[in-house]
This record gives C-alpha cells, structure tokens and sequence, in this order.
C-alpha cells in the first residue's frame, strides 16, 4: 500500500490509480496486489506511518547521541534495539510483535520465486521511417510495417525488446555503441533484404558472368571510390541496368565506358540511353588509322 507517487505511479488516481510498467511487474513476480492510498491521504495506510514513527522513538531516537564508524557498527546496534522493540508487550493486546508475526504472517507467507527479479525501464518510442527505435543513442530494427507507430520498449541490463499492442514484435541484445545499428534481416523489407544480400564478392562474381568490361567496372568502383559506400551503391545501380537492359548492351556499353576512362553508373546509364553502346568499338585501327609523323610516338611506345 504506497503513496501514489510519481516514481510507482503512472497515472494517480482517487478511485483507480495505474501503477509504472516496472512496479507493475515487480509485484507480479512476488505475488503481491498494489493498493496505493488515496492523494493526499496518509492514513489509508496507518501501519506503515505508525510503524515510521515506532522506529523513530525507540530506535533512532536511542541512537541519537552515539557516534558510529561503520555501517557493520551501526546494524549491530539498531539489531539489538529492533529485537528489543519486537519483544515489547502490547498495551492492549496479548503478546508482542514476534509472536503476533509467528502467529499470524508466518503461516501465510510464501517462498521467495526461484528466480531473481529483472530490473528493467520502459519507455514509449515512435518507429523512424528507417523501421528503427531510438534508445540511448543506439537504433534497433523493428518490423518495417510498423513505420510510424508507437510502441513501448522494455530495456534489461542485456536485452530490449519492442511492444506493439502488448504483443512483442522485436528483441534485440543491447549496443552501448552510439549512432550504432542493430537491424534484423526479417525486418527488412524485401528489397533492401535483397541488397543486404549483395557482398563485394558475389557483385564482381555477378559481373564476371555479364563479361570481362562489366567486372572489370565494378571492380573499379569497389576499389577506387572515396568510401566503399559509394561503390556498393553504384554498383546496385548497374544491377537495376541489367534488368533494364540486356546483358550484351550493358557490356557493350561498360567497354565503352572503360574506353574513354569514365568507369561510373553514369557514364553507363548515358551510354545506353543514348544508344552508343552499338556504335563501333572506339580505338580501332579502322576508326583511327595510325598517323606516320616523327612527333607521334605510336602504341608501340607504351609496350
């Protein structure tokens, strides 16, 4: 039987106050019923506020002008004083604390759960258009559809898990790494599933089969690029143009485009739109006879 403050209660009220998640589940795990007083009504509980003030004359007032140097110190004293207290006859009743606790809550008390009570937060979060939950820094994955709801988190020493309508629709290990992200591939939708599914190896492995220009561009763009971020996504790009386009034209057009030292999607992309791909090959000796001139070093030179 509790005050209904705001630490066990989460929304006071006179006749049905609703206790916070973790106080909730704290008596659900020892089998004890939440009976908060009435706001501003401390004699709903007297026997707690009696028992306040007993401790308070027999015990701390005792202690009052005695000076302690450890806490073990202390507990000794305050022991011998709450067997004395326990032990004091009733004024009006037969017996004392102790045999009235044998007698009557003695019987009816119960053994301790088997296991230890899990400390744990909750907190209301909304799910980022990313299909992630924010917590402390970190994100987690949620189911994609849930984009936009609100759910309620539950956050252990080790373990979150996310609530949508009571039902636990995500569980994740908890990351103290922050701007970090923990994401489930079944959260995914299927297309960014499938682009999770892409490694480095399996692209250059994809290109090798479309041809030898094809692999050698995205070879490029994995090494060459500033950050590997920008070649994995130039390189999805080149698989939307094998969708598009057939596997012939887009190795015509990833020759073209290794010809004229422009290895990149766009360079690709304009090649194919604009139908340069079945243009004759650039370079050839056809195309460009060779030029008799002392000044004109020639192919031959770079070998």
């Amino acid at each position: 039987m509790p005050d209904q403050t705001r630490a066990l209660i989460r929304r006071p009220d006179r006749y049905d106050p609703e206790p916070n998640r973790s106080y909730e589940e704290f008596a659900k795990h020892y089998g004890c019923a939440i009976l908060a007083a009435r706001p501003a009504h401390p004699r709903d509980k007297p026997k707690v506020e009696g028992s306040v003030l007993l401790v308070q004359r027999w015990i701390l007032a005792r202690l009052r002008n005695r000076r302690f140097f450890t806490l073990h110190e202390l507990n000794q004293a305050i022991g011998l004083l709450l067997v004395d207290l326990n032990q004091r006859p009733f004024k009006k009743l037969p017996g004392c604390r102790r045999s009235a606790f044998e007698q009557l809550d003695a019987p009816a008390l119960r053994a301790l759960p088997t296991e230890r009570f899990v400390i744990s937060r909750w907190k209301t979060v909304k799910v980022n258009i990313d299909y992630h939950v924010e917590f402390e820094g970190h994100f987690y994955s949620v189911p994609h559809r849930l984009v936009g709801a609100r759910l309620d988190v539950r956050v252990t020493a080790a373990l979150l898990e996310c609530f949508a309508s009571n039902q636990r629709v995500a569980c994740h290990a908890v990351s103290t790494v922050r701007a970090g992200f923990t994401t489930a591939p079944e959260h995914m939708p299927a297309s960014h599933r499938a682009h999770l599914e892409w490694t480095p190896a399996k692209l250059i492995a994809w290109g090798a089969r479309i041809g030898v220009s094809t692999a050698a561009l995205v070879t490029w763009q994995l090494e060459r690029r500033p950050h590997p971020e920008q070649g994995y996504r130039a390189c999805l790009g080149l698989l939307a143009l094998a969708r598009k386009y057939t596997p012939e034209r887009l190795e015509a057009a990833c020759t073209r485009a290794m010809a004229i030292r422009a290895p990149t999607l766009r360079s690709v992309t304009n090649i194919l739109k604009c139908g340069l791909d079945s243009q004759p090959a650039l370079f050839t000796s056809a195309a460009n006879p060779v030029i008799e001139h002392e000044n004109v070093r020639g192919p031959d030179y770079y070998h």
